[in-house]
């Protein structure tokens, strides 16, 4: 397990920290394996609702290109890391089966913007700001950023931030819809944990379901997401926190879920 990532465990809630301060946050194909097996193994422990953070500085500056490119580049698959480290560990955010909250200050570029956009929830900090910087070097948005930002902010505005590589503060992010929470620098990452633990204590197995759902529903027909929900509300109605939901509304008194 790499040193640049940091995990952190209160209660149901766990903490995943991107920590190479050095680079401030650049991602490796080492730390993307990391964090794939990390978000497979803490839903299986216990965790209810995953953090994903940074530092003050950096969410993360995207890939770490001194790191993964050779000196001579000729006949080198710039792509093949894509295939072999961060599809999967896109993939494995898609089908996590609790939410997941990213908690941005600072930079979030490249693929680290990738990743943060991800998430269920957002919580960027008012000095943060989003870079899509591959046109910048002749590259191509990864980590299935053409998918997030077109879905997210529609396509003309998801071409201005790629064909352009301009940052984008936190504050236009939200008028967007690119984030979900805008608040102070210093009370980001508190806002992002009071989320997380709300989400810990909700009904865990419903909050699977509404994953799944609406992952599949961006890019459904609205004939097949009614024939998803429906599939899936069965499953959800077979479960204990829809029959302790029931019985605490029946019963008038706050549901316990313990997933």
């Amino acid at each position: 397990m790499s040193d640049a990532i940091l995990i952190e465990r209160v209660g149901a809630v766990t903490t995943l920290r991107l920590n190479d301060p050095a680079t401030m946050n650049a991602m490796t194909p080492q730390m993307a394996q990391d964090l794939r097996t990390l978000f497979h193994s803490e839903p299986a422990n216990g965790a209810r609702a995953i953090v994903l953070a940074g530092s003050p500085r950096a969410f993360s500056t995207g890939a770490n290109l001194k790191a993964a490119m050779p000196e001579d580049i000729a006949g080198f698959d710039v792509g093949a890391t894509l295939e072999e480290d961060y599809n999967p560990l896109m993939q494995t955010i898609r089908d996590l089966p609790v939410p997941l909250i990213s908690v941005v200050r600072g930079a979030a570029a490249g693929v680290g913007a990738s990743l943060a956009l991800s998430c269920d929830i957002i919580v960027a900090g008012k000095g943060a700001y989003f870079l899509e910087a591959f046109a910048r070097i002749g590259l191509v948005p990864d980590g299935g950023a053409t998918w997030l930002l077109t879905r997210a902010v529609g396509r003309v505005r998801a071409m201005e931030m790629m064909l352009l590589a301009e940052k984008i503060s936190a504050e236009q992010a939200f008028d967007w819809g690119l984030v979900t929470r805008l608040t102070k620098d210093d009370v980001a990452e508190h806002t992002a944990q009071n989320i997380a633990q709300k989400l810990a204590e909700g009904p865990s197995q419903s909050y699977a379901l509404i994953r799944k759902a609406a992952w599949s529903a961006a890019d459904s027909d609205f004939d097949t997401a009614l024939e998803t929900e429906r599939r899936l509300q069965r499953a959800a109605g077979e479960t204990r926190d829809f029959a302790e939901g029931l019985a605490a509304f029946r019963e008038k008194r706050q549901a316990r879920f313990e997933g």
